[in-house]
């Protein structure tokens, strides 16, 4: 293919990604009733309080995807180094990717193809590496607040509650052990004759050790505690009555069904409300208050970023060139 044809094709590409994007952004958002519930329940709120809690959570948002760059140039370190820069245009191309596709699964595209060519696949692996650190603290605080509402608010057989209990800690106890001998996988693979002609895509994950996935785990945490401060900050702001230790366990809870259900960006509003509601009516009756702060976070940390994205998608290089960097 020549590199007329390749750059007609690249624009092509990009200018539809970006279309399909906005197509699906502006459906969302045009039958959206919970951020017209939101719009609502906010209209007698002076200006200058909801401007300033507003930028206080978009400023957050901000650090919570800075924070996932550095944990994604610290990934693939070992395979290219990219600046820091890159790795958030990257950040953000993989939102918008994302916003369309099943289960974020574009993400990984609209990020390795900031790579070179013949290390996309291998970044591929790196990138599903971080994303296993934060689906593991995402199911162990999730876990254990599944437990903690158990007890409090539905009550059962001791015996059988200490089964669940004992599940849960099982189940939090294998994702640890996993995540910290992620190298296990690889010498899995090459048991396997049918995958061992592969290795070279996937034998990176025998060059983390322990003690560089506690440091990617550390971003994980820090990710995870700036987007439960987001939520704080608004269910304290419109549900001022809520106590601290109950948000944090519904906040848990809905991060933990959020990632173990399959969703679309774009639907996982749905999903997030119905979560949030069903959980939060045990704490407070303010549905409507509920709703609008799941559907305001939803806007501030998904769509915000895919439209920022859009424009580092005009950046993405598909062929590249097969040259070491």
């Amino acid at each position: 293919m020549t590199p007329r044809y390749k750059t007609i094709i690249s624009n092509l590409i990009k200018i539809g990604v970006v279309l399909f994007a906005f197509y699906f952004i502006y459906i969302k958002l045009s039958s959206n009733q919970d951020l017209k519930g939101f719009l609502d329940l906010i209209a007698t709120i002076p200006t200058i309080q909801i401007v300033s809690v507003l930028s206080l959570v978009f400023l957050l948002m901000l650090l919570n995807w800075g924070l996932e760059a550095i944990k994604w140039k610290r990934l693939i370190g070992p395979i290219e180094r990219i600046s820091l820069w890159k790795a958030i245009e990257s950040v953000f191309c993989g939102l918008t990717w994302a916003v369309f596709t099943p289960n974020r699964l574009g993400e990984y595209g609209g990020r390795v193809f900031f790579l070179s060519p013949k290390r996309r696949i291998i970044g591929a692996v790196a990138m599903a590496v971080g994303n296993i650190g934060q689906m593991v603290l995402t199911n162990i605080f999730g876990s254990i607040a599944v437990c903690v509402f158990i007890y409090r608010f539905k009550p059962m057989d001791s015996l059988f509650f200490l089964f669940i209990c004992t599940l849960a800690f099982i189940f939090c106890s294998f994702l640890a052990i996993f995540y910290f001998n992620i190298r296990w996988l690889n010498g899995l693979l090459l048991s396997m004759r049918f995958t061992r002609k592969y290795k070279k895509f996937y034998t990176i994950l025998a060059r983390y050790r322990k003690a560089e996935l506690f440091r990617i785990l550390l971003y994980c945490l820090a990710r995870y505690a700036v987007f439960s401060t987001q939520y704080f900050i608004m269910f304290f702001w419109l549900i001022p009555s809520l106590h601290f230790s109950d948000v944090f366990m519904m906040v848990c809870i809905l991060f933990f069904v959020q990632s173990n259900l399959p969703s679309l960006d774009l639907f996982d509003i749905g999903i997030r409300s119905v979560t949030a509601l069903f959980f939060f009516e045990f704490i407070t009756n303010q549905s409507a208050a509920v709703v609008a702060c799941t559907a305001s976070i939803w806007l501030i940390n998904i769509i915000i970023p895919a439209i920022l994205g859009s424009y580092f998608v005009f950046k993405l290089n598909f062929f590249g060139s097969l040259k070491r960097n």
